[in-house]
């Protein structure tokens, strides 16, 4: 169910019927339910019920469950697949071994255990967070090889391959005897109360702050989040749980061999996590359950075990791959529709929760400066993505950052908020009075006082809205949860708390983010591009929301294209162009400067002529009616347009626009939502940023291109010597150099050369001169002129005015995702009316006077 708010001033709620009692019984009916299943096996177990021999497969299951809890949880809060489990449990299992013959009493070995285990576990999770999962898992499978060779020389405590036997162990409770029923009853229910644990873990921010390391790295940062220390965190509770359940083994055994630890084991474990289902509670039981009971079944089915384990693998990956009791819940959900009647009564929770304390503004200090930054510079290796920045920043001012796609504008932002990536930062930010600011930890950046959001609403999906917002808490109590409603309500989201992300429309989206921003009472608040995507009534509520932020004494910095709304809100405007401050003054003035109106539209000195085009040629390619969305973003609104042969189409726009959407549409690679495309010729896509093959040289990345659109070997041959005197002799000289080893305005050149080897009659090219120098600019859209005047129709999607006009047949000009005006440099005063459409003039009388 989408939900979609778009009223600017919400009415008053109305009065809704109170949450049933048994809504607020549920969360302590599960809580307790993990221990009281347990103290209800001990019974059936007491009562003589079950088979003495089946006894003490049920205790072998109880410890199997708890390592299955282990790692289920492990990777479904952490993303980490861990192979290091046997080891952890042949740590327990050998430590009650040795503690047992040295009088160790149980509390004490079991304390031991879970220190030990638990250090262990965060050196591995600090280790592997600066490894993807592969690495992880090689490194996790390492530790279990090197155990193992620990537990085979390592007699005096081991007995090396001959094992070693468990003795009796004393408890405050009296002694207990390894494979007693005692022992069994002890391992149930610990594994009763450790479902206990994990249950009221799962609804504490500790769960929260895992997930959201695990689904965002950077923008945890950017909330106080360690991704390193969270993985950490989780490993080393996974690990105290895995080495307390081999403490539990060995009492059920009463006997420690080797040969149990084995890689096989690290297997079989895993495969009950899929089985049973990633983070499912039940599913970590029922996977214990099962690997307890499987040689049995196995023998009563006459097959080996390998073969049962995977055979039920391979059969729940292909029809229940969310596990087996995730897909029994959810298929039972759909038949009762209890999930629904539970967020119902949530919502009247919600709605009821009128007591939550006010939010305090940030407190500013009249006068004063809050933000320096001098000579900042952020480079990556070569690169100066941003250089020689100048500017202050006061409480209680909005300023608008523009400029064109590739300006620096968020690699800017992104060094203020410490998350550059492997970017040098150079130069000097002092933030309230601290002139050291740049060394400061993104992480501690937000509790210093500044927050953020993301162009895309970079939300964790695996937390409901009100987790998205609590999760900037490191430990969230009761007044927290009321906070984070408060926060809710004050951006119109008061009722969607217990709702998670993808059921929002991308507006929503936005205000979850804009509530997490500011749910610290930041003190400088950066909105990357926040009225992309939103509708009219959306960006009049955003609007709104900035201007009493800015009244609390909030400095706003905002990141945005939609020049109109972003000009409506700002008290400065600062423009960059090529990474460099290049003008600054009032929203009413700033679009005067030239150095602005030029980083917009382009220089007009490019020597290209546009080509003359007869009109009324042959239609090769129609675009009717034409919309696109992603989730509940309109890319593109009602798009006709109609391509001639040998014409050259200019699309421009500023980012965000819709020029990619409809070149891919135009392409053939995109469906549109409504509308459709029509064309039965080649058409090829030259997509924004290259998208080369860099590894790879560039005879082979063009190789690769003929082999993909059917191209014959001997036409294949005729077309690579065709474009390699095509290329310009420093390209076609190094055609057995990697891609990734020229220069950016190289690489373009093979990129359209590639697009090229299909003998395309229709070329299509996304923001060509991306990132290029001028002189680059120049030699891309001469050769461009020549592909033309050879009669390649050609569609150049890009944000230079000027240099459409300047070399285009016919211009088109998208804003946010609608034709505002449409002509050609020919007609007398289109340039001035598309410049107007370009910046958010009236868009009726635009249209108008360009027909």
């Amino acid at each position: 169910m989408s939900l979609d708010i778009k009223t600017a001033d919400r009415p008053t709620p109305v009065r809704q019927e109170p949450a049933p009692a048994w809504h607020h019984a549920w969360p302590w009916i599960r809580l307790a339910s993990g221990p009281v299943a347990a103290v209800l096996a001990i019974l059936v177990l007491m009562s003589g019920a079950i088979p003495p021999y089946t006894v003490f497969t049920v205790g072998l299951g109880a410890v199997y469950a708890l390592v299955v809890l282990s790692l289920s949880l492990l990777a479904s809060w952490t993303g980490i697949w861990s192979i290091g489990q046997p080891a952890l449990l042949a740590i327990g299992a050998y430590a009650v071994a040795y503690g047992s013959s040295h009088d160790w009493s149980l509390p004490l070995t079991i304390v031991l255990v879970l220190g030990g285990c638990a250090l262990i576990g965060a050196f591995l999770g600090f280790v592997g967070s600066r490894f993807s999962v592969l690495y992880v898992a090689l490194l996790t499978l390492a530790f279990t090889l090197v155990c193992l060779e620990i537990i085979n020389v390592w007699a005096d405590v081991t007995n090396g391959d001959q094992g070693v036997a468990v003795n009796i162990v004393s408890t405050p409770f009296g002694d207990i005897f390894p494979s007693s029923n005692e022992a069994i009853y002890v391992v149930i229910g610990t594994l009763g109360v450790c479902l206990g644990c994990a249950e009221a873990v799962r609804r504490t921010s500790f769960r929260m702050r895992l997930v959201a390391a695990k689904t965002h790295p950077v923008v945890a940062r950017t909330i106080g989040i360690a991704p390193e220390a969270q993985s950490a965190i989780g490993f080393a509770a996974s690990a105290a749980v895995a080495g307390l359940a081999g403490v539990m083994l060995g009492l059920v055994s009463g006997f420690v061999s080797p040969e149990t630890f084995s890689l096989v084991l690290a297997v079989n474990l895993i495969a009950a996590t899929v089985l049973g289902g990633t983070g499912s509670l039940i599913g970590a039981v029922l996977g214990g359950v099962f690997l307890a009971f499987a040689p049995s079944m196995a023998s009563s089915l006459s097959v080996d075990q390998p073969y049962l384990l995977g055979g039920l693998l391979i059969l729940s990956l292909i029809f229940l791959p969310e596990g087996v009791v995730p897909a029994i819940v959810s298929r039972l959900d759909r038949w009762t529709g209890w999930t629904e009647r539970l967020q119902r009564s949530k919502a009247r929770v919600y709605a009821a929760r009128q007591d939550a304390p006010a939010i305090e503004p940030a407190t500013p200090r009249p006068g004063s400066v809050l933000v320096a930054v001098n000579d900042l510079g952020v480079r990556f290796g070569g690169l100066h993505a941003v250089q020689d920045v100048s500017l202050t920043m006061v409480p209680g001012e909005v300023i608008a950052i523009i400029g064109p796609n590739g300006a620096g504008k968020t690699t800017f932002v992104n060094a203020l908020s410490g998350v550059a990536g492997g970017a040098v930062v150079e130069g000097s930010i002092e933030y309230d009075g601290d002139p050291n600011f740049r060394a400061v930890r993104a992480t501690r950046r937000r509790s210093r006082g500044l927050g953020r959001t993301f162009q895309h609403a970079e939300l964790f999906p695996e937390l409901t809205v009100e987790e998205n917002v609590l999760v900037v808490n490191r430990w969230a109590s009761a007044l927290d949860r009321r906070r984070a409603h408060r926060l809710l309500a004050s951006v119109g989201l008061d009722d969607v708390g217990h709702r998670h992300p993808d059921e929002l429309s991308f507006g929503p989206q936005k205000r979850v983010d804009l509530a997490r921003a500011i749910a610290e009472s930041p003190r400088l608040l950066i909105l990357d591009e926040p009225f992309g995507g939103l509708d009219a009534d959306e960006r009049e509520y955003l609007a709104s929301h900035i201007r009493r932020l800015r009244a609390d004494g909030v400095c706003v910095v905002v990141i945005d294209h939609v020049l109109d709304d972003l000009f409506a809100v700002a008290d400065r405007v600062i423009a960059f162009d090529f990474g460099q401050m290049v003008a600054e003054g009032p929203p009413s003035t700033i679009l005067q400067e030239p150095v602005v109106r030029s980083s917009y539209l382009g220089e007009l000195d490019l020597e290209v002529p546009a080509l003359a085009v007869e009109h009324g040629g042959s239609t090769v390619l129609a675009a009717t009616a034409v919309s696109h969305q992603y989730g509940g973003v309109h890319a593109l609104r009602d798009i006709d347009l109609t391509v001639t042969k040998g014409a050259v189409v200019g699309v421009v726009g500023t980012n965000g626009a819709g020029k990619s959407t409809l070149g891919r549409i135009l392409h053939g690679s995109l469906k549109p939502s409504s509308g459709s495309r029509e064309s039965s010729l080649r058409v090829s896509l030259v997509p924004e940023g290259r998208a080369l093959f860099k590894t790879l040289s560039v005879r082979e990345n063009l190789e690769v291109a003929a082999y993909a659109s059917g191209v014959s070997r001997s036409r294949m041959r005729t077309r690579l010597e065709e474009l390699t005197a095509w290329l310009p002799e420093r390209v076609a000289t190094r055609m057995e150099i990697s891609a990734g080893a020229l220069s950016g305005g190289e690489q373009q050149l093979v990129a359209i050369a590639r697009a090229l080897m299909a003998d395309p009659e229709v070329l299509i090219l996304d923001e060509p001169a991306l990132g290029l120098s001028p002189v680059m600019v120049k030699e891309v859209f001469s050769q461009l002129n020549a592909l033309a005047r050879e009669g390649i129709t050609t569609v150049i999607l890009d944000q230079s005015l000027n240099r459409a006009l300047n070399t285009c047949t016919e211009v088109i000009v998208l804003r946010q995702g609608e034709v505002v005006a449409r002509g050609n440099a020919g007609i007398d005063g289109f340039a001035a009316l598309a410049e107007e459409a370009y910046f958010g003039q009236p868009q009726e009388s635009v249209l108008e006077e360009s027909r």
